[in-house]
């Protein structure tokens, strides 16, 4: 597409009419040329790539343990069972922060059916207000900043494992419109409930459910307001190693 613009030649003291040329198609500012969506593809490609690398040296790594475990029963069902573990040093990840450009890591201590962690989340591009039960408005999205938390969970039956926690949010509120970044602390409190499914005595798959709760925020935008949402339903998945452990006598 062609325009006119008013462009200034030899200097201040000539104005003549130029065509500035456009591109129809958004390009990226990288030197090859490529779109913004072939480079998304290309990270999520490699996110994808690592995130497969790490659950197959995860699950090797378990297979090693358990050919060194001095317990019975099979690989998939060991004698004693995970779930009777006495104590156990946990570590895990939130993995689909990944895949949107943040990360999560978390550190847990278990004793026998009661566990307490530690995490640190930053979700990249993750839309959180698209998983509010109380969306504010579409004009808006809500990500991850960096922010801490803390988790107390109780086995109520084998590995499924019921859990409340407190998280400092720190909330990077994007006006859509006009592309103005706000942010905005909150404490999330809430329940959540998740299922440990052990691939040999080490290697963990954990998926679950988060109920978030907070108190009613608002962000001033001067032309609109940005009303946080006080709860979110969200879907989880870690995937989690035991470094340590021990089992009763």
């Amino acid at each position: 597409m062609k325009t006119n613009e008013l462009l200034p030649v030899n200097g201040l003291t000539e104005l003549h009419w130029k065509p500035i040329h456009h591109r129809s198609e958004t390009r990226s500012a990288y030197n090859d040329g490529s779109t913004f969506g072939e480079i998304l593809r290309t990270h999520l490609t490699r996110y994808i790539l690592i995130g497969l690398g790490v659950m197959l040296f995860l699950l090797l790594l378990s297979v090693s343990v358990f050919a060194q475990d001095n317990g019975g029963g099979s690989f998939l069902k060991p004698v004693p069972a995970n779930y009777q573990v006495k104590q156990a040093l946990e570590v895990e990840s939130l993995v689909p922060m990944f895949l949107t450009g943040g990360y999560h890591f978390a550190v847990g201590y278990r004793y026998r059916k009661f566990r307490v962690r530690v995490s640190v989340i930053n979700g990249g591009t993750f839309n959180a207000d698209a998983y509010s039960i109380n969306n504010s408005s579409s004009e808006f999205k809500r990500r991850y900043n960096t922010s801490p938390g803390i988790f107390f969970g109780y086995n109520i039956w084998k590995n499924l494992e019921l859990y409340t926690y407190l998280e400092s949010h720190t909330f990077a509120i994007t006006q859509t419109s006009t592309g103005i970044i706000k942010d905005v602390k909150s404490t999330d409190t809430g329940v959540g409930l998740a299922y440990q499914f052990f691939i040999g005595r080490s290697f963990y798959i954990q998926p679950g459910v988060h109920l978030y709760l907070r108190s009613n925020k608002t962000v001033d935008f001067g032309d609109a307001q940005y009303h946080i949402p006080t709860a979110d339903i969200t879907p989880v998945i870690r995937l989690g190693f035991r470094l340590w452990k021990q089992f009763p006598k």
